[in-house]
């Protein structure tokens, strides 16, 4: 349910390619543990992860639509969700215009988010509502409900990029819309905590506000995934402990 993620201004083919090595086996001593669900990077290194994880089942994402701030006019928006699809990404990581959804222009919001719903096609589309600039759970609730309505098929707290990212109370509020959402209509949306999420530990949480509040059906991939690169190690760190009875030293295990 881990999805692997380079999304900075030094990165590399090299580092695209040994993260997306890492997601297919995340433990070199353990070959049967793996994979992620997904590698998400930039459009331009789309093709690079796309060739590396050929034939795995490991879905590439891409981020666009001006990430992370979103203050971009809608025709480079679109544009730059079309040429990450063109170069092959299996899902869009798009942002919603916060400062339009601060300003109440609900309707800009939506028509955006439906827009680049129409430039993926049939490629995943999940809407990012950047939670820690929303200002309030009103607000997130109702910016989860606009992205669902809007044809999102997963909702994503954050960027990754600012503080507060992803938080429990945060997440409840998101989990919630997607339930109403499904009593009314049948139809079940994903949800991505993202940032913030760094230990086994807090991952279970998570995992038991999603059971609690969705039930089984939501523990699956396709329906739940984190955001949080940091995580894997952890992770990997408390099955070798468990494996050996002692706790590996994190230098023990890639950063990448």
């Amino acid at each position: 349910m881990m999805d692997l993620t380079t999304l900075e201004g030094k990165d590399t083919p090299g580092k695209v390619r040994a993260l997306c090595r890492k997601a297919l086996v995340p433990l070199a001593s353990d070959p049967s543990i793996g994979p992620t669900a997904a590698v998400c990077v930039y459009p331009n290194m789309v093709p690079i992860a796309k060739h590396e994880l050929r034939g795995s089942g490991v879905k590439v994402a891409s981020v666009a639509t001006a990430f992370p701030s979103g203050l971009s006019p809608l025709s480079i928006k679109l544009d730059d969700v079309r040429q990450a699809v063109e170069l092959g990404a299996d899902e869009i990581d798009m942002v919603i215009d916060r400062g339009a959804m601060l300003a109440g222009d609900y309707r800009k919001v939506f028509d955006e988010i439906a827009a680049v719903k129409e430039a993926c096609g049939q490629t995943h589309l999940k809407v990012i509502l950047e939670t820690g600039e929303l200002g309030s759970y009103d607000v997130v609730r109702r910016a989860s409900d606009l992205a669902i309505a809007a044809g999102g098929d997963f909702i994503k707290t954050s960027t990754g990029k600012i503080q507060p990212a992803a938080t429990p109370a945060v997440t409840l509020v998101m989990l919630e819309a997607i339930r109403d959402h499904y009593y009314a209509t049948g139809k079940r949306i994903g949800m991505k905590p993202a940032g913030g999420v760094r230990t086994a530990k807090q991952a279970l949480h998570y995992l038991v506000i999603v059971k609690e509040t969705l039930g089984d059906a939501w523990l699956d991939p396709d329906l739940f995934r984190f955001g949080a690169s940091a995580l894997l190690n952890d992770v990997l760190m408390q099955l070798e402990k468990e494996r050996t009875g002692f706790y590996q030293a994190s230098a023990d295990f890639s950063a990448d």
